[in-house]
């Protein structure tokens, strides 16, 4: 049970010194020069430890605290009501206590499901959305409890508000690959694939080995920005190998990037494991935002990121088939078990 034999730090200077804080404020400020001063940072961070505290974020603590609220008013309806809103064939909606399991992961053997719960939106696509009346996969439609009024309008405000910052957050990315500023926006326009996971990890009575909130994994995103309170749980595996548990920083997201960036830098810029065990004997919550590229964008290895030295590690592939085939090999009702997700979850 005991992989995270994490790195011990005394305070959040001493955390700083292993996972950097970029402070984001002088560039979302326009002031000259900042956005290579940025550049600098976020690469040095994506290349040596592939996650980073973003400060001066720009998101009002407010909008983040009602996202905490919000997610613990869903978790705290009954288990009948929240399966009526069952995770569906585009990710979004419910998905209850053992129904995942992190079987892509590269770095971990994963045997038991994850023992947290979570709630999963997108863009809240009206019925009308011409790619909801067309079926195209990944762009359904939200599925909302019918009780709980304020919910729905807590909840797409954190979203949106995620989605803008990460937006802004892209230039210095590109920048960092030694890319034009703008380089990434097209691929996120239009609706870009981006998901909201509001978790909650019960705390875990299950102790025995190989039982995780969440087992220890990479994200399948270009770029994932979490929110956490402090009860800990997280950890995240190290260059060296050593597992370090992040604390929290008031005022920060903790930023981390996913197979997807790996994917398109050539493996210059790290996707790096995690995962998370609730031994508090609390409840712990936490808020995930994904933020990657348009369903329709081919990811193929960036020619700054390709040399003699360095040749393409992957081919050029569709965005929508490398997510699809994810979904399908973690979660359980992606594989039509639907049935068995519903008997775990009521055990």
């Amino acid at each position: 049970m005991h992989l995270f034999q994490t790195k011990a730090v005394k305070d959040c200077d001493a955390a700083a010194a292993i996972v950097p804080v970029i402070d984001y404020g002088p560039y979302f400020a326009g002031e000259a020069g900042a956005l290579q001063r940025l550049a600098h940072d976020v690469r040095h961070a994506c290349e040596n430890v592939g996650f980073f505290y973003a400060l001066n974020h720009g998101v009002p603590q407010d909008i983040i605290d009602r996202g905490f609220a919000a997610s613990r008013r869903f978790h705290a309806l009954p288990l009948e009501e929240k399966l009526r809103l069952r995770l569906n064939q585009n990710n979004i909606g419910y998905m209850p206590m053992n129904a995942s399991v992190q079987a892509a992961s590269t770095v971990h053997t994963a045997t038991k499901p994850n023992q947290n719960e979570s709630f999963f939106i997108s863009y809240d696509r009206a019925a009308d959305h011409p790619d909801v009346l067309a079926g195209i996969p990944l762009r359904g439609r939200n599925q909302w409890p019918d009780r709980l009024p304020g919910l729905r309008e807590d909840m797409n405000a954190y979203f949106q508000a995620l989605s803008a910052m990460c937006d802004r957050m892209l230039p210095a990315f590109a920048v960092a690959l030694d890319m034009p500023a703008e380089f990434f926006t097209p691929y996120f326009a239009n609706e870009c694939h981006a998901n909201l996971r509001f978790l909650h990890y019960p705390p875990q009575e299950d102790m025995s080995e190989n039982t995780f909130g969440t087992a220890p994994h990479t994200d399948n995103s270009f770029m994932t920005a979490l929110a956490r309170t402090d009860v800990p749980g997280l950890a995240i595996r190290l260059p060296t190998g050593e597992w370090f548990a992040p604390p929290v920083i008031p005022g920060t997201f903790l930023v981390n990037l996913g197979n997807i960036m790996r994917r398109w830098s050539n493996n210059r810029f790290l996707a790096t494991p995690h995962g998370v065990i609730n031994e508090s004997r609390t409840d712990r919550y936490s808020i995930a935002y994904f933020h990657s590229p348009n369903p329709d964008v081919i990811i193929e290895c960036l020619p700054r990121c390709v040399s003699a030295d360095r040749p393409p590690q992957y081919p050029p592939a569709l965005y929508r088939d490398l997510v699809l085939e994810f979904y399908r090999k973690n979660y359980f009702h992606q594989k039509g078990h639907d049935s068995e997700t519903a008997r775990l979850a009521a055990e």
